[in-house]
């Protein structure tokens, strides 16, 4: 069975799971997510560093597992936008959209005539290479590229129906971090003020037909955000997993050793001292 696009699958409001990579962008990334039933990919070039030869190699990965995926940028600039979508991100997600004048700016950038004024560059990355009749490409393209929308400040909340009811915004995604410091509630996303935030994403997505996603840091937190209308769920980032996981064995290695092997080192260590006071008694 073909994967669906992302397009597909933000006209579905069905589970869809994803991972978050911030740090490893090796060769074998792609097909170790879709081995662990990855649905899509969250690539971040926002905070990560990695720049475009990187990007550019990691969609071939991706692309290699048919695992799609979604690269953050770092701003609203035309070329950051333009320039991952022609390196072949099927999805584009920017951060802090605040209102429909944005949004549509940013569809303007990552579409080509006639629904926006992306420069066109055929039989390249972002369609594999391959020759084609241009007006065909580049109803293709529109049609495949999806535009995934952080509500990250106040007014994107306040703006978000407005947002959802584009045609062309295909997610709005929660950026729980920044939304919460631009409430002035940092980090504190058990406030009600923030529930009702997230809340209202939710409606408005639902009402316009439209994706809901957030990035989760653990399994109860993905549930309960299922429960509250988000469907695209993305569980943690490379990083943290990698280092919660060698937490709970290095942790589990010295707790399983526990009370006896603690002892055993105690009377080690005493013998290593009665040792040395026989050596300076002889001497």
């Amino acid at each position: 069975m073909a994967t669906p696009s992302l397009k597909d699958m933000c006209r579905s409001r069905t589970l869809k799971v994803g991972h978050f990579v911030v740090e490893f962008a090796t060769p074998g990334i792609g097909h170790i997510l879709k081995g662990a039933g990855c649905d899509f990919v969250l690539f971040d070039t926002e905070h990560s560093g990695f720049g475009h030869e990187t990007i550019k190699s990691a969609l071939r990965y991706f692309e290699a597992a048919d695992l799609p995926a979604i690269v953050r940028v770092p701003s609203k600039e035309y070329h950051h936008i333009a320039r991952a979508a022609d390196m072949g991100a099927e999805g584009i997600m920017l951060p802090m959209v605040s209102d429909a004048i944005e949004a549509r700016a940013i569809l303007d950038c990552m579409k080509y005539v006639p629904e926006g004024r992306r420069g066109v560059a055929l039989g390249v990355a972002h369609d594999r290479y391959r020759q084609g009749p241009v007006l065909e490409k580049l109803a293709a393209l529109n049609d495949r590229i999806a535009f995934f929308a952080q509500i990250e400040t106040v007014a994107g909340v306040e703006n978000c129906e407005e947002m959802a009811a584009i045609d062309g915004v295909d997610c709005l995604w929660v950026g729980h971090f920044d939304l919460s410091c631009a409430m002035g509630i940092p980090g504190q996303f058990d406030h009600p003020d923030f529930l009702e935030a997230v809340a209202r994403v939710a409606r408005a997505c639902e009402r316009h037909g439209k994706a809901c996603g957030r990035l989760v840091p653990d399994v109860a937190q993905g549930v309960d955000y299922w429960n509250k209308g988000y469907d695209m769920i993305c569980y943690a980032g490379d990083v943290w997993v990698l280092q919660a996981g060698v937490r709970a064995g290095v942790d589990g290695i010295r707790d399983g050793v526990g009370t006896a092997g603690k002892a055993e080192a105690a009377k080690a260590g005493k013998k290593s001292k009665k040792a040395g006071k026989a050596k300076k008694a002889k001497a």
